[in-house]
């Protein structure tokens, strides 16, 4: 891999194929370069497909992401996104580490208990799905909880309409990024809201879908 020409020349791997891969050659179809005893994390997500977490610091590329959503050193992230089993939460908690934040593991459900621990610990930053950030405001409403302190967040999954969320003291502002199990984040909004930029550790080739032919649109596209 020294050039986009062998970028290009690259077969597309489906996930189909690489459950098969690994259901063939346990644990990660070969693909991984540490021995699964040296990892940090083996992570399942549905499929199934299992996913390796090496050593190191935001393994995942979610700083990024979240320094560009206006997370700080010092800062309280509440993080939503899952940590049973699939690499979700992991993946922002380890960006959250990374940019020196505290982070409340929420993970997925218990409504009213992460409401009242918005409540009370006041993080600044909600990571998560957009649907259960309008969940979490919507229960902080009807129960008459405080979740003011929550000003930014980061979420991936379904975005479309969702730049800001609440009315009067609890408004949140909201970017997106593009994050997958296999990979990490992807891409991400800033505030310019520019379209999504490539994060560093990542090099992407757009496809025809269907097929591994290069897509004549990525010519012009700033990532590429």
């Amino acid at each position: 891999m020294t050039s986009r020409a062998a970028l290009a020349a690259l077969p597309v791997l489906r996930k189909s194929e690489l459950a098969a891969r690994q259901r063939e050659l346990p644990p990660f179809g070969g693909f991984n370069v540490t021995l699964p005893g040296r990892l940090r994390r083996l992570l399942m997500s549905p499929g199934p497909i299992f996913e390796p977490e090496g050593q190191g610091n935001d393994f995942w590329g979610a700083a990024r992401a979240l320094f560009a959503a206006g997370i700080r050193s010092g800062d309280i992230v509440h993080n939503s996104f899952s940590y049973h089993l699939t690499p979700g939460g992991f993946i922002m908690e380890a960006g959250a580490h990374a940019l020196g934040c505290a982070v409340i593991p929420a993970g997925t459900g218990n409504t009213e208990q992460q409401v009242e621990a918005i409540a009370h610990l006041r993080p600044v930053a909600y990571l998560g799905t957009p649907d259960f950030l309008k969940i979490l405001l919507d229960t902080a409403a009807k129960t008459g909880k405080d979740v003011s302190s929550l000003k930014r967040g980061l979420v991936s999954a379904r975005t479309a309409g969702f730049s800001a969320r609440g009315t009067g003291p609890t408004r949140v502002t909201v970017l997106q990024c593009y994050a997958t199990a296999d990979l990490g984040v992807i891409a991400y909004e800033s505030e310019a809201r520019e379209g999504m930029i490539v994060t560093r550790s990542c090099s992407s080739k757009i496809v025809r879908p269907g097929t591994g032919d290069r897509s004549p649109s990525a010519k012009s596209a700033k990532w590429w």
